[in-house]
């Protein structure tokens, strides 16, 4: 071997050792940044599931581990706290200028033995809103009553219509919302339309350029606006909202979709429950469109505040909205109270039923104090792992006395719930971390025997419909489907 040739292995041997020693220290900047993050976790995390999951990943697979931190791991929408921050001091003036004008329309709660007044004032205080009487409730079922009625409704608006859902579909109902939009629009009435860009991935260029080339003010509600919310895709504007002229609105399951109206070549058909509401209370429906739009926009939109009731019709409605930007985990503090609260019954109807403890809890509690408890979810799933966690808690529930309903006829996507015979609900917020912690939500709460009395008989139809689950549908189940529930179980703090 020649002197030169020990030269060129000294050479490459020097390269080899600095390609091993900038390997070594990137892989240990790596674990740091991971470790990093894994305090922030710590810090920041709201359950303890959660916790655990993030800091053993960050700190043994930190390669895969912290890219998915910074897109999925935040569980505050810091960007939305700082515009409401901002923000806070005109909402509130607008929120004081209204309470005078709907102060006649405050529904005073008689207290009784069992503190009434008490369980209605904690509902008040998580929404920021009164009950407000005066208000016209109808119960829409299914999509065809839904589009219906809301299409019949921005065909009568006169000055503005606000518009937002979380998915939207270049389908045929998608087309003829369209449709309708561009009519008002062309004839003077303001329309605005805000859509989750995330829920609405698949919906082509064209038909967002249509509806603007037609008048309609379309937006994203832009979840990664901000520097500090570029790479987040965690959070997502879950709520449906219609409202015309500041007096009627809609709220509840329906996304603008085929399938939404039992058109799906998967499901056999589609279970869903919306609602109008004409009243004062749309005004609370408004009023969290304007903060999700302003955020959007930074426009700031000139609209109707005058409550006005609705002729013949005195029936008592809050509007619950909730979201990432919450002081507090908002709505799993609301299904948490109305389980307590229930003294006869605690029905709930919810497509992706991944509760937390606090939830189960309460309701094994209810239970045990003889309510009658019942929850209804799907048999078909559209969410994989969804189904399979529920497998992970189902169970004990069922052990409890719990009564599992799954539905048959088709995918059950409404999210409803009914106490007693006082109280029922009607939103967009499923029972899962998701809603609870990371998606914006809205939920309109009825006092009303005759309303509640409707959404009594739509659900013993619905039980009707299903098959009542037995302990030994899940302990029937083989180890691997088992290992596979705990699993996907861990993955709910981002499903």
């Amino acid at each position: 071997m020649f002197p030169e040739d020990f030269s060129i292995l000294a050479e490459g041997a020097e390269i080899y050792s600095s390609g091993i020693s900038i390997f070594t220290i990137g892989w240990g900047v790596l674990h740091l940044i991971g470790f990093i993050c894994s305090i922030h976790a710590l810090l920041s995390v709201r359950t303890p599931q959660g916790t655990i999951a993030w800091i053993a990943t960050l700190n043994t697979v930190p390669i895969i581990a912290v890219p998915a931190y910074l897109v999925f791991g935040r569980s505050k929408f810091r960007g939305f706290i700082f515009a409401r921050q901002a923000e806070d001091s005109e909402l509130k003036g607008l929120i004081e200028s209204i309470r005078p004008k709907a102060r006649r329309f405050l529904h005073q709660i008689e207290d009784g033995p069992d503190g009434t007044r008490g369980r209605f004032l904690a509902v008040e205080r998580l929404a920021k809103m009164p009950f407000l009487k005066g208000n016209e409730v109808e119960l829409l079922i299914d999509g065809h009553a839904t589009f219906g009625s809301i299409f019949s409704g921005i065909d009568e608006a006169r000055n503005y219509v606000l518009i937002q859902f979380f998915i939207v579909h270049d389908d045929e109902i998608g087309r003829e919302l369209k449709d309708h939009l561009s009519k008002k629009a062309s004839e003077g009435v303001r329309v605005r339309f805000l859509y989750d860009e995330i829920g609405c991935n698949k919906l082509p260029e064209t038909y967002i350029r249509e509806l603007r080339d037609a008048g309609v003010h379309m937006q994203p509600f832009h979840t990664t606006r901000g520097s500090g919310n570029r790479f987040q895709l965690n959070f997502r504007n879950h709520r449906k909202i219609v409202v015309v002229d500041g007096h009627v609105g809609w709220v509840g399951g329906h996304n603008v979709g085929d399938e939404y109206l039992g058109r799906d070549r998967k499901f056999k058909g589609w279970r869903d429950t919306h609602m109008k509401i004409t009243g004062p209370s749309v005004l609370g429906l408004q009023l969290s469109f304007l903060e999700d739009w302003n955020w959007a926009t930074d426009e700031k939109l000139d609209l109707t505040w005058e409550p006005d009731a609705a002729p013949d019709s005195d029936v008592p409605v809050l509007i619950l909205p909730s979201g990432p930007a919450d002081a507090v985990a908002t709505m799993s503090l609301m299904f948490q109270h109305a389980i307590h609260s229930a003294r006869h019954r605690i029905w709930i109807a919810s497509p992706y039923f991944v509760p937390d403890e606090g939830v189960i809890n309460a309701l094994q509690v209810a239970e045990m104090r003889g309510v009658d408890t019942r929850i209804l979810i799907p048999d078909q799933p559209d969410h994989l792992l969804v189904y399979m966690s529920a497998y992970a808690f189902l169970g004990k529930m069922l052990a409890s006395g719990i009564e599992i309903y799954r539905y048959q006829e088709g995918f059950m996507h409404q999210k409803v719930f009914l106490v007693d015979d006082r109280v029922s609900a009607i939103g967009t917020a499923n029972l899962d971390n998701r809603s609870f912690r990371l998606n914006f939500e809205v939920t309109a709460l009825v006092v009303d025997h005759g309303f509640n009395d409707q959404v009594e008989q739509m659900l013993l139809a619905d039980f009707e419909r299903s098959r009542k689950m037995t302990l030994s549908d899940v302990e029937g189940k083989p180890t691997w489907f088992k290992a596979a529930a705990r699993a996907a179980y861990l993955t709910a703090p981002l499903q």
